[in-house]
Parts: structure tokens; sequence; C-alpha cells
């Protein structure tokens, strides 16, 4: 009998917890007004990524995230400076997204399957192309992930890393031990203690952790092979297209922008282009922020007080930054790279 009585329960909870993601999608459905109405964007980011998302000495948010929330906030409330970085770690992530304690998650979050369908969530587009690597110490002598057969590996669990490693494990015949914590500076204190030989996390991450949180730096190396595709973008609710729009197109706006040689510099003297591209995306030619629901000079107030996403790059991650991590596959298409920004028109 508590068989029978265990399977409606569980049914009863489900289709209660689907009415309430469906009541809350409802409720903050029009994320737009409520960021105009609040004067201030919500952003999910990391407990601390230095490049990505992390305080500086003065307890400043910077990275390459950081300056997406920025630009987010600069198209709607024409004000980079109007947001509001919420630090969540991996298990906390969707959960904020879902309940609407955060407006946009801009967190180097995976685009996946899954979690385009079954979260309640949709990404607004790739802001940085990355791939799960190791990091490990000079000392082993090792050159390629194939030779890790035996070693311990530390992870952060919820994330898509575990499963990644096992099945690449799996299929090279290889064995190891996982060392999995829950924390991700726990995660980085464990390996730069020695708890286990190698760390496992997107590779981008692990030259941020080798450049910030080792205090040997140039004893370690990131391995150079690459066991996953990770397409890191920014997330919004399922439902909401008006906001999802003006994240995916504020991301197109800095890309727009790096293509036609706009930066933060020059965006004055480009108001009298005679480039309808460039009239259109700086609003000399209405019609775009309009689309949006957002001023005409939305794209410009990105530009101007954010820069182009070329800009955005080379300083928080890129030749100007401690990281040095080359454009490679987030360079412009016309540059060798994935980075293909949609036309504004």
């Amino acid at each position: 009998m508590k068989g029978w009585f265990r399977k409606p329960a569980n049914i009863v909870r489900a289709a209660f917890m689907g009415v309430f993601l469906l009541a809350a999608n409802v409720v903050l459905a029009d994320t737009l007004e409520i960021v105009k109405q609040r004067d201030a964007v919500h952003c999910g980011v990391t407990t601390g990524f230095a490049g990505f998302s992390a305080p500086n000495d003065k307890g400043e948010w910077q990275g390459l995230d950081i300056d997406l929330c920025r630009a987010i906030a600069a198209a709607v409330l024409g004000d980079a400076t109007k947001f509001k970085a919420v630090p969540l770690n991996s298990q906390q992530r969707f959960t904020a997204l879902q309940s609407g304690e955060i407006d946009v998650l801009v967190r180097n979050t995976s685009v996946t399957q899954q979690r385009d369908t079954a979260l309640g969530a949709i990404h607004a587009g790739i802001s940085f192309y990355d791939g799960q690597g190791f990091l490990i110490p000079k000392a082993f002598g090792i050159n390629s992930a194939l030779q890790l057969d035996g070693a311990s590996i530390c992870l952060q669990t919820g994330t898509s890393n575990e499963n990644t490693l096992a099945d690449w494990a799996r299929a090279n015949n290889i064995t190891y031990k996982p060392v999995v914590i829950e924390q991700f500076n726990e995660v980085v204190s464990a390996f730069a203690a020695g708890r286990c030989d190698v760390f496992s996390t997107d590779a981008a991450g692990l030259a941020s952790i080798r450049i910030s949180r080792l205090e040997n730096p140039d004893d370690y190396q990131v391995l150079p092979e690459q066991i996953s595709k990770e397409p890191l973008g920014p997330f919004v609710r399922q439902g909401d297209d008006a906001w999802l729009n003006v994240v995916k197109w504020t991301l197109m706006a800095m890309l727009n922008a790096e293509e036609l040689g706009v930066t933060s510099d020059n965006v004055d003297e480009h108001l009298n282009s005679n480039n309808p591209r460039i009239k259109r995306l700086l609003g000399v030619t209405s019609g775009a922020g309009e689309n949006l629901g957002l001023d005409e000079k939305w794209a410009y107030n990105i530009i101007r007080q954010v820069g182009n996403y070329g800009q955005s790059y080379d300083r928080n991650v890129g030749v100007e930054s401690p990281l040095q991590i080359p454009r490679g596959l987030n360079a412009l298409w016309t540059k060798g790279g994935l980075m293909y920004p949609l036309p504004i028109r």
C-alpha cells in the first residue's frame, strides 16, 4: 500500500511545481519594465573569477561578464553603473534566475540542450567560446591529457565538467580519482594544497586560476587539449521575449561596433558617419531602439560607456590583462574566429 500512495504524491508534487513555475514565469514575464521601474539590473555572476567577474581592491566588480552586465544597464537605463552584481555558485545560479532574484545570468555558464529546455531558461547569445581543460604542476613532466591515467582530479560539483570528464575518460580508456567539492574556492584551495594532481574546468577558468590564485603561477601549466565545447553566454527566463531581445542585441551591438571599428574613444566622431550601418547602430537613423523598447541611443550608450567587444576582451582577458588569452575562436569572423555579429537593420 505504501508504494500505491507514493506515486500519486509524486504526481501531485510535480503538478504543484509545474503550476508554481508557470505562475513565476507569468509574474516575471516583463523583466524589461521591472528593470526600468527598479532603475537597476540585477545580474547573476560568479563568486569571484578573475577576468570574467571578480571584485577589485576597491570592491568594484570587473571582468568580461561584468562588462556585459554594464552594457545591459547602459542600453536600458542609459547608465552602465546601474547594475547589481549578485554572486552565485553553480548550484544557486539557475534557481536564482527562475525565482526572479536576478534578471539575467552572466556567469561563465555553458549553453547546453538541457539548460535551454528543462530549466525554464534560455540563452541569449554566446559571449565566449571555451572548452574544458586541465591544469597541472609542471613538475609532473606531462604534456598531454592522455598521460593522466591514474591521476586524482579536482572538480566542482553541480557543473557539466563531471559528466564531460567521465565521458572523455571512458572514451580514452583512462582511469582517474575524482575529488569533487561543492564550493569553487574550496576546489582551488584543495588543488593548491596538493589534495589532487589535476584541476579540470573550463580552460579560461584555469588560466584565471593559474594567474590570480596560485602562489607561483609559473610552476603550473594548462595542457593543450580541450575535451569539450563550452560556449558560454547569458541566460534569461523563457517566455520573456522582450528582455531576451534586449540582452541578445546588447551583445550584438558590442560585436557590431568592433566589426565597424567604433570604439568608446571614437564613437562621437562616428555620429557624423556616412555608413548606414553605423548610423543605425548609433541611433542617428532611428528604428533599432524602438524595436527593443529602448531609447534610440541604446547602443551609443553601450559603446561610449563600456566599449565594443574587442575592447572588453582585451582589457579583461586578452592582451591588456594578466591572463593573456588569445582571441582564437573569440575573434571576429573576419579574422578567423566565430564571432559573427547579426545585422542591426
